[in-house]
């Protein structure tokens, strides 16, 4: 899958972010992340096509039953939706949201 990669200082979270190119709650999610500072990776699910498209939309809804966005793989967890508490939560500190 062509997930892109975002480099961050922090490394200590496997995260992938599933979004839509032209969704605002997907945006602040990635703007989020890079307040951060963390490593993340992201893919714009509809910008795939064929098989690439229908492997992620998969993996998606095996996340998320309902295959809404954005959908956030933070370790083992799963959020979906825009929570920036719950994000941050995770992330194991606050900072600007």
């Amino acid at each position: 899958m062509a997930f892109t990669r975002v480099e961050g200082r922090k490394k200590d979270h496997a995260i992938r972010l599933y979004a839509l190119s032209t969704c605002g709650w997907c945006r602040r999610t990635k703007e989020l992340l890079d307040s951060q500072d963390v490593e993340y990776e992201y893919i714009h699910v509809d910008l795939c096509e064929g098989e690439e498209r229908d492997r992620v939309r998969t993996e998606v809804k095996e996340l998320n039953p309902r295959g809404s966005f954005p959908t956030v793989k933070i370790d083992d967890e799963v959020i979906v939706g825009y929570d920036d508490d719950r994000i941050l939560e995770l992330l194991g500190g606050k900072g600007e949201s």
